[in-house]
Parts: structure tokens; C-alpha cells; sequence
């Protein structure tokens, strides 16, 4: 099994969404080196804080989808995280060692390893303080020039926005892309990040029209893929297409 390819226009850059997870458990460190060895733009995956304050890598609030055993991700310490089994897309009763909940350090690493940008989601609104921490941990790493931030949380952006000047942010939202979207992104610079189907491509050419740029998440169809890359968006975010 591989990635499904489609004719893209040069102008996108294609995101894999939780690394490749459509080949590799999503969020993994197999699924960010599955997407270092294809021919992905950025690497997206979500951060969320442990209960005794690391920076995990994980996407929902719990890890009920995707572990062998249940844990709320912000309540429960690092150390117990780490240790636990992810399930392994393949099924079955066997088990990996390498499917664990990684750092923030080694999405980072891997992303730095292989050249790709970092699109790194932060989950639920976060403390200033660890917001702060995040973007020094990056720093340390000597990556936070090539990482793209992204957030539902419009609290989130504007912090970052304060801390990071230039950073790239893109705000996420399922909302059409419409003036009243376009309120809440010009003033702080934001980019933006919507849910596909929310998309026009009479709102994308708003967008463009303003100056912000436009990633759509997530587009496993190869058919929307092409059409949306026709309208001319800047970045697909994808599970399985490259």
C-alpha cells in the first residue's frame, strides 16, 4: 500500500495529516518519517499538554480511538502516555513498539531530519505560559522559522501572534469563507485553514484578494483534491494523497 497520487497544479503544497496516517497510526513517529520520505511540504499533528506539563503529541482529548488503554491526554502524566501501546493500523492482536505518543522534540526532530515544515495544531485553548513554552522548546530545536501554527482557538493565534511576530499562523474553522471570516483573520494576520467542503471558490478568491492564503483539511478524494488545487488553493492537508 502507498499514498494515491493525483495531478496537483506547482502552487500547492501538500500537508500529510498526522504524518501519513492513512498508511501509519496517526500522530506516531512512523507516520512523520512516512511522510519524510515522500514528497510532503509539512507534516500537520497536534499538541496537547500533559498533566505534569510535556508537550505530547496527540489529537483528541482522550485516548480512547486510538490506545489499547483510556486516558484523558491533559489529566494524566507524560510518563504514562509514553508507555502505552497505540493500536497499529494493520489490526490484529500483534503489537509495535514504535506506535507510543511521541514528544513535541521528536515531531520536531524528525521534521528537521527530513526537511519538512512543521504544521503543528494547538489543541484546546491553551495557557499563555505553555503556549510561551512551546514556541521556546521549537526554538531550542532550531526549527521555529519552518513551523506553520494552526488552532481553532482564536485566543491561541493571538498569542502566538504577540510572542511570534512573524510567525505563519493559519486559523482552523469549518465556517464558510465569507467578509465575516475575513474580520477575524486580517487584523492579526492570520492564514487560514477550513474545512474543505466550507470552501467556495468564490471565498478562496476573497481570501486571496486580501492577501490570505488558503490550506483545506482534509481531502482523501483525488477528485476534490484536483478541483480544489484548480481553484488555486496554497496547501491540501490529506491523510493518503500526495
Amino acid at each position: 500500500m502507498d499514498t494515491i497520487k493525483f495531478n496537483k497544479t506547482p502552487q500547492v503544497r501538500m500537508v500529510a495529516h498526522r504524518g501519513v496516517s492513512g498508511l501509519e497510526t496517526e500522530n506516531t513517529c512512523a507516520a512523520f518519517v512516512a511522510a519524510g520520505n515522500r514528497s510532503y511540504f509539512g507534516v500537520e499533528t497536534d499538541v496537547h499538554v500533559s498533566a505534569d506539563g510535556a508537550f505530547v503529541i496527540f489529537h483528541d482529548d482522550n485516548t480512547r480511538r486510538v490506545g489499547l488503554e483510556e486516558h484523558v491526554i491533559e489529566e494524566t502524566d507524560s510518563a504514562v502516555l509514553r508507555g502505552m501501546t497505540l493500536a497499529d493500523l494493520d489490526g490484529g492482536e500483534k503489537t509495535r513498539s514504535d506506535l507510543r505518543v511521541p514528544l513535541l522534540r521528536e515531531y520536531v526532530r524528525i521534521c528537521r531530519k527530513y526537511e519538512k515544515t512543521c504544521v503543528l495544531e494547538l489543541k484546546n485553548r491553551m495557557d499563555p505560559v505553555a503556549i510561551a513554552g512551546i514556541m521556546d522548546q521549537i526554538r531550542q530545536e532550531g526549527w521555529l522559522e519552518n513551523v506553520i501554527f494552526i488552532s481553532f482557538s482564536h485566543e491561541n493565534m493571538v498569542e502566538l501572534r504577540a510572542l511570534v511576530p512573524d510567525a505563519r499562523l493559519q486559523f482552523l474553522t469549518m465556517d464558510p469563507a465569507d467578509e465575516k471570516l475575513l474580520e477575524r483573520l486580517k487584523p492579526w494576520r492570520l492564514d487560514l485553514d477550513i474545512h474543505y467542503p466550507a470552501l467556495t471558490r468564490e471565498g478562496l478568491a476573497l481570501m486571496h484578494e486580501n492577501g490570505v492564503e488558503v490550506n483545506c483539511w482534509t481531502v482523501d478524494d483525488p477528485a476534490d483534491a484536483q478541483r480544489l488545487a484548480e481553484w488555486g488553493v496554497d496547501y491540501i492537508t490529506s491523510n493518503i494523497l500526495e
